[in-house]
């Protein structure tokens, strides 16, 4: 704080203050407006640099820790980067603003008050946060953008990447506007202080090892569809420094609240983490650019909607670099070096020596390439994105078949708007219906049409209530060969040893074993005592780690970095009843004793996190869910859904033929006609059995393209 306190005294000694004679505020002084600019550049342009030349040094030497392993996959790129760093000009201009005048000015105030509308678009355009605010041009086109601009006409920033979360309810910052909730230890919330995350996670979350309980109605193909759907609509990248912007420290290796580092200490008597100076490294979610107050907000680098971008990018300089160049076909990009038995792998990401290569040196297999950075993260993922792949350069090809005079660019959009229907189908009348079971109907109504007054952005409580998925994720890996037999090498991993493990997929015969391990298999059932395998709470990303990451914490933390109301807040907004004690809350959870395990953590229930109490209460009827998480995710999905113009149930986006092909389309489809797998259950999402619940490849039928066929008077699209 050495930094800030000089900055004071030249503030003071060069009468720049912002009071007046009677010691009321008054508006700040031009020149201290811009000096603080300046200075913000300077020290968020020194933590970029730093980390990045810290992270190719950690990375050239093969000594990757968690932070630089989070650090790979949640890195901004491009345009997100772009407006990453302006909103991080921004942020830090208006810490050292109102640092300055605290020290003059004890009483609290409201940043925005000190600004004038014309210092106030001041700084929006040196920060760059103008820039990204300014009208936008939308064109006729019948296909989406990649970013999601124009969906909504009436407003084209809506859902589109590189924006804001929504908000449900306002923020709680345990400052009103920045600082997230525990971020001072000694600070009581609700007259109680906030538990450690790792505490909570140690006491309600293991189960100390024992074999989890599987879901024998649920396949792992469940749990793996909802992180490949999460990961088309959400991602909150850290902000890209690694060091704090003030201190100038490493927050990989300090344990200090920082900027932009918000750490998880460890608890007393902690049966994994000995040294309790330690702390599990966590970095804060980047900044949007916000020009109406001062609240933090956090951006989505992905555009909200169903709409593929986990496979086609939401960025235009990505989705060029994904598709292939070489002919007018309209395909995506392949692999250059090796086939899967024939059949095409993602492109690798061209970075040779990244953390995929670290899990087995001698292999040499870097992470591969798609829409979503996260790709490489663990095999099932991988294996969706591979078949998607697939899937568009299957569809792309029929298409150029049935319609020679398309342009490649055309053949490129039909097949995106075809696979992006196709992942909506699968998403709201497959999978959601499991997921929220007897509460569909109720907090998912029918689809009536589309509505451009609803809001389709993802909310910043779906960031976290989604995350209710990390309770399905079984601790192993399945492989099955031919007849759903044992894989004849490594049949069985432990999910640790799988995390940017793509050489297992290049090297190991495919992506085959691990779709008929997935199909095979049940996820995790999500108990009340059994909440999160040890293989996500202990041993996270430990083939490369300084420190074992323990993901329900993570979730907790993350939470309160996004100041998220607590558990009652939210059981509020969905018009439940917010119980005030442990016997009230012993009824919502239908158990006393995890009840008073909750009160002794957090001493009101006032205080318990959105996610754990989420995921602690019992599940729907036919669901996978408790009643909040089914309401929230709910509406999430709705807005999502309604709000965008094109939803492929949208009467304007498909011809009713086409639609009702659509809806014929299912998983089972889609791994028949992408690999050389010749049995499949009908419905993959089940937990089936086989060979009772399977069928032949040959009685699954192929999608007809034969709606898409047009006659070539009708003109193309260019």
């Amino acid at each position: 704080m050495k930094f800030l306190l000089i900055c004071t005294v030249i503030i003071l000694a060069s009468k720049t203050e912002a009071l007046d004679n009677e010691g009321e505020l008054k508006e700040l002084d031009d020149n201290l407006l811009q000096d603080s600019i300046i200075r913000a550049k300077r020290l968020v342009d020194r933590a970029y640099t730093e980390t990045r030349k810290n992270l190719k040094l950690r990375v050239k030497r093969e000594a990757a820790s968690p932070a630089d392993l989070m650090a790979f996959f949640k890195q901004p790129v491009a345009l997100s980067r772009n407006a990453i760093r302006a909103a991080d000009y921004m942020d830090v201009t208006l810490q050292l603003i109102a640092e300055r005048l605290k020290n003059i000015y004890p009483r609290p105030f409201n940043i925005s008050d000190v600004l004038t509308a014309e210092q106030k678009g001041i700084l929006g355009e040196l920060t760059g946060c103008a820039y990204q605010f300014l009208p936008k041009v939308c064109s006729l086109s019948p296909f989406r953008t990649i970013n999601g601009e124009c969906n909504n006409r009436k407003n084209p920033n809506l859902g589109a990447s590189n924006t804001g979360y929504k908000r449900l309810l306002s923020p709680e910052y345990e400052d009103g506007i920045f600082l997230p909730k525990g971020w001072t230890e000694s600070r009581l919330i609700n007259g109680f202080l906030l538990p450690k995350a790792r505490a909570v996670s140690n006491q309600i979350v293991s189960y100390n090892n024992s074999l989890p309980t599987v879901d024998k109605d649920r396949s792992l193909m469940f749990m793996q569809w909802g992180q490949f759907l999460d990961h088309d609509t959400d991602l909150s990248p850290d902000t890209p420094a690694r060091s704090g912007f003030f201190e100038g420290v490493d927050c990989e290796t300090s344990c200090a609240h920082t900027h932009p580092c918000f750490p998880l200490p460890v608890p007393e008597n902690d049966s994994r983490i000995k040294n309790q100076s330690d702390c599990i490294p966590l970095f804060r979610s980047a900044p949007v650019c916000n020009l109406v107050t001062p609240l933090r907000e956090q951006i989505n680098v992905l555009t909200s909607f169903v709409d593929g971008s986990q496979v086609y990018g939401s960025d235009l300089a990505l989705a060029i670099k994904l598709r292939n160049t070489t002919n007018n076909l309209g395909l995506l990009a392949i692999n250059q070096n090796y086939t899967d038995n024939g059949r095409s792998f993602l492109p690798f990401s061209g970075n040779n020596g990244d953390v995929c290569t670290i899990t087995n040196t001698s292999a040499g297999i870097p992470c591969f390439l798609a829409g979503d950075s996260r790709v490489s993260e663990q095999l099932g993922l991988t294996t969706f994105h591979t078949l998607f792949l697939r899937e568009h350069n299957r569809i792309a090809t029929q298409l150029h078949k049935l319609n020679p005079h398309w342009s490649g660019e055309r053949l490129y959009q039909e097949t995106r708007q075809i696979v992006g229907s196709i992942l909506q189908k699968i998403t709201y009348k497959d999978w959601l219906p499991l997921l929220l079971g007897s509460e569909m109907s109720h907090v998912l109504p029918p689809y009536t049409g589309y509505n451009d007054e609803e809001d389709p952005r993802v909310s910043n409580v779906f960031t976290i209530a989604f995350r209710m998925g990390h309770t399905m994720v079984h601790p192993v890996v399945y492989r099955l060969g031919n007849g759903y037999r044992p894989h004849k090498t490594n049949p069985t991993v432990p999910l640790h040893q799988t995390f940017f493990s793509t050489w297992r997929i290049v090297k190991e015969d495919g992506i085959d074993p691990f779709l008929r391990g997935m199909m095979g298999n049940s996820a995790k059932l999500n108990k009340q005592n059994q909440i999160v395998d040890d293989e996500l709470r202990e041993r996270l990303f430990k083939m490369v780690k300084r420190i074992g990451f323990d993901l329900a914490a993570i979730n907790l933390q993350r939470g309160r970095e996004h100041g998220l109301p607590g558990y009652n807040s939210w059981r509020r907004f969905c018009g439940l009843s917010a119980p005030k004690d442990l016997d009230e809350l012993a009824i919502v959870l239908n158990n006393k004793q995890l009840a008073k395990k909750f009160i002794d953590l957090y001493g009101t229930t006032e205080n318990i996190d959105l996610w754990i109490g989420g995921v602690s209460e019992p599940l729907v009827p036919g669901g996978r869910t408790g009643k909040l998480l089914t309401c929230l995710i709910g509406d999430q999905f709705r807005r999502t859904r309604d709000g965008d113009r094109f939803y492929y149930e949208n009467d304007s986006v498909l011809s009713k033929a086409q639609k009702t092909l659509i809806d014929k389309v299912t998983m089972s489809q889609i791994i028949c006609a992408n690999t050389n797998i010749t049995e499949v259950p009908l419905n993959v999402f089940f937990g089936n059995q086989y060979p009772a619940d399977f069928v032949p490849c040959s009685k699954i039928p192929a999608l007809d393209l034969s709606p898409w066929k047009e006659l070539p008077q009708f003109g193309e699209f260019n």
